[in-house]
C-alpha cells in the first residue's frame, strides 16, 4: 500500500481493536502494580525507611502502564475525531449528491424520491399533489448576451423568488439548465389553489431581475400534473416518474402555444405527443426513402389570364398516413434540425422539373426562417442552380415577414447576393407580420405577396377589402408588382381584377399538382421546352378535398 492510498477499513478497525485492548490491559496492570508500588513509595518517602523502597521492576512496569494509558487515551481522541469527520464528509457527500450546487435546490435524482415521499404522505391525509415543471423562455439569450455568470445569478434569484411563494412542505428542484420543478400537496379537488400559486409565480418572475451590471427581464412556461382528477377523485395511481412525464407534456403544450403561459396535463396531450414522435420518426425515414416531393400551384396573370409560373409546395407521401400537409411536418422538421436537408432536396427536384418548362414560366420557392440563419444558404442555393442548369432569372425566392426581425443584416446580405445573380425576391404574407415602411424601402424586394387572409374578405359580393386596397396602393407607390394568394372563387377574382394588374394564385385555378401532372398540363398547352417530350410516369394531383395548400416554411 502506498502513502497516497487510503487505509483498508478492515485493517483500520483491527488496529483500533488492538489499541483498545492494549489500553484496557494497561489499566488493569496499573491497578495491580500501582497497589504494590505506591504504598512502598509513600512509606519510603514519608518515613525515610530505605528498606521499604519499591522494586525497580515494578516501578518501570507502572510507568509503562501510564504510558500505555496515555497512548490509548490519545488514540481514543483521534478515533472519535475521525468518526466525526467521516460523518461530516458523508453528510456533505449526501448533500452534494442530492442538491444542485448553484441554487441549493434538489436535483433531478433526489426530486424523484422527494416527490414519491410527499405523494405517500399526502395520500394518508387524503390530499392530492401537483407536480409543476418550469422552463425559462429563451434563457440562452441571457447567457449569450450577458455571460454565464449573469445567467447563474439570475437562476439563484429566481429560486429565491419561487421559494418565497411555495408552501413549507413543497419541494423545489433544478432539473438541469434553466428547467426547474416543484411538487406540493393541496386539498383534492381544489386545483384553483395551484392555479392561484402559479399566477403569483408568473407575476413574480415577470418582475425585472436587477443585477449590479445589468437588469434582466424574462418570461416562463409552466406545465402541471396532478395525481388526482379535476373532481378530486383518484384515477389510476401514478408514481413520481409518471407525474414528471405528464408535467413535461403539459410544458411542451405551453411552449407550443406561444410560451409565457401554463397548462394542466390532459390525456389528449399524450396522444398528441405520441403522434408528434411518429411524425418525427417518419420524417427521418421519409428523407432516406425520398417520400417528400414538390407539388406546384399555378400563378396566373389576372389581366390576360395567362399562366406565368408556379409556386413549389412541399408534400409528404407517407406510405402509412397518405399525403401530409407541411403544416404538420415542417414545424417538427425545423425543431429537429432537418428542414435544411428537406428543403434542399425539394429544391433540387423542383429545379429539375422546372428546367423542362417553357422559358416564360417562373418557379417560386418559399424559404424557411431557419434556412436564413445559415450564412452559407445563398451560396449553396446558387450552386444548386448551376448544377441543375436552371436560370436564376426564372427563380423567385419568397421570404416571410418574420424573417426580417431575426437578423436583418444577414438577411440583407443574402438578398443582395441572390439578386446580384438574377434571382427575384418576394416578401411573402405581407400584412401578417411587422414589416415597416423603412424595411420595404431599404430592402431590395422585387414583389409583394398579399396574404390569403386578406384576399378572402373579397368573397362576399360587393364587399371591398380596405386592407387589400391599401397594400395594392403601397405596392404601386413603391413600384413593386403584387401577387394575390388564395383566389378560390370567381367573386374574389372579379374583385381583384377591378383593382389593377396583379398576379394571382389559388384553388380557382386548380389544385396543386406534382411534377408529372404539371408536365402533362404544360405538354398539352405546348409550354414544354424542345426535347422534354419523352414519355414519363403517370401524373398525380392532390385530392379535391385536400387541406388548403401550405408553403415549405411558415411564419
Amino acid at each position: 500500500m502506498t502513502d497516497n492510498e487510503p487505509d483498508n477499513p478492515l485493517e483500520a478497525a483491527e488496529r483500533d481493536v488492538i489499541a483498545l485492548g492494549i489500553a484496557v490491559a494497561a489499566i488493569i496492570l496499573m491497578v495491580g502494580t500501582g497497589g504494590s508500588v505506591l504504598p512502598q513509595a509513600l512509606d519510603a518517602l514519608l518515613m525515610g525507611d530505605g528498606s521499604r523502597r519499591p522494586d525497580v521492576i515494578l516501578v518501570n512496569a507502572l510507568l509503562l502502564n501510564v504510558a500505555l494509558i496515555i497512548f490509548g487515551w490519545r488514540r481514543y481522541r483521534e478515533l472519535t475525531r475521525e468518526i466525526a469527520e467521516r460523518r461530516h464528509a458523508e453528510a456533505r457527500a449526501q448533500l452534494l449528491a442530492a442538491t444542485d450546487p448553484l441554487t441549493g435546490c434538489l436535483n433531478r435524482r433526489s426530486m424523484m424520491d422527494a416527490t414519491e415521499d410527499l405523494r405517500k404522505r399526502a395520500a394518508i391525509r387524503g390530499d392530492a399533489i401537483a407536480y409543476c415543471m418550469i422552463d425559462l423562455d429563451n434563457f440562452k439569450q441571457i447567457n449569450d448576451m450577458h455571460g454565464h455568470s449573469t445567467g447563474d445569478a439570475v437562476l439563484v434569484m429566481l429560486c429565491e423568488r419561487v421559494r418565497k411563494l411555495l408552501p413549507r412542505e413543497a419541494r423545489l428542484a433544478r432539473l438541469g439548465g434553466d428547467e426547474f420543478a416543484f411538487v406540493m400537496a393541496y386539498p383534492a379537488g381544489q386545483n384553483d389553489r395551484v392555479d392561484d400559486l402559479v399566477i403569483r409565480l408568473f407575476e413574480s418572475i415577470a418582475q425585472p431581475f436587477r443585477l449590479p451590471e445589468v437588469t434582466v427581464e424574462m418570461t416562463t412556461s409552466i406545465g402541471l400534473a396532478s395525481d388526482h382528477d379535476t373532481d378530486g377523485t383518484i384515477g389510476v395511481v401514478v408514481d413520481a416518474s409518471t407525474l414528471m412525464h405528464r408535467a413535461d407534456m403539459a410544458l411542451y403544450q405551453a411552449k407550443k402555444q406561444g410560451r409565457n403561459r401554463y397548462f394542466w396535463f390532459e390525456p389528449s396531450m399524450e396522444s398528441e405527443l405520441r403522434f408528434r414522435n411518429q411524425i418525427e420518426t417518419g420524417i427521418r425515414r421519409g428523407l432516406a426513402r425520398g417520400e417528400f416531393v414538390p407539388f406546384y400551384e399555378q400563378q396566373v396573370d389576372l389581366e390576360s389570364g395567362e399562366l406565368v409560373g408556379f409556386e413549389m409546395l412541399a408534400r409528404w407521401r407517407s406510405p402509412q398516413m397518405g399525403i401530409i400537409s407541411p403544416d404538420i411536418f415542417v414545424p417538427i422538421a425545423e425543431e429537429i434540425g432537418l428542414i435544411n436537408e428537406l428543403s434542399e432536396r425539394l429544391m433540387e427536384q423542383a429545379f429539375a422539373d422546372a428546367r423542362e418548362w417553357d422559358d416564360s414560366l417562373t418557379l417560386s420557392i418559399n424559404i424557411s426562417p431557419v434556412q436564413l440563419r445559415d450564412p452559407w444558404f445563398a451560396q449553396r442555393l446558387l450552386k444548386k442552380l448551376v448544377t441543375a442548369g436552371f436560370p436564376p432569372q426564372r427563380l423567385e425566392i419568397e421570404i416571410t415577414e418574420s424573417c426580417l426581425h431575426e437578423n436583418i443584416g444577414l438577411v440583407r446580405s443574402m438578398i443582395m447576393s441572390l439578386r446580384n445573380q438574377g434571382v427575384q425576391i418576394s416578401l411573402d404574407d405581407f400584412g401578417t407580420g411587422y414589416s415597416s415602411f423603412e424595411q420595404l424601402r431599404n430592402l431590395p424586394f422585387d414583389r409583394i405577396k398579399i396574404d390569403r387572409s386578406f384576399v378572402s374578405e373579397l368573397r362576399e359580393p360587393g364587399k371591398r377589402s380596405r386592407i387589400v386596397e391599401a397594400i395594392i396602393s403601397l405596392g404601386r407607390g413603391l413600384d413593386l408588382p403584387l401577387t394575390a394568394e388564395g383566389v378560390e372563387d370567381e367573386a374574389i377574382l372579379n374583385a381583384l381584377k377591378s383593382m389593377g394588374r396583379l398576379k394571382a394564385q389559388g384553388y380557382f385555378y386548380g389544385q396543386p399538382e406534382d411534377g408529372e401532372a404539371v408536365r402533362a398540363r404544360l405538354k398539352k398547352a405546348g409550354k414544354l421546352t424542345v426535347g422534354a417530350n419523352h414519355k414519363r410516369p403517370m401524373p398525380v394531383s392532390e385530392n379535391e378535398d385536400s387541406e388548403p395548400r401550405q408553403r415549405i416554411a411558415r411564419s
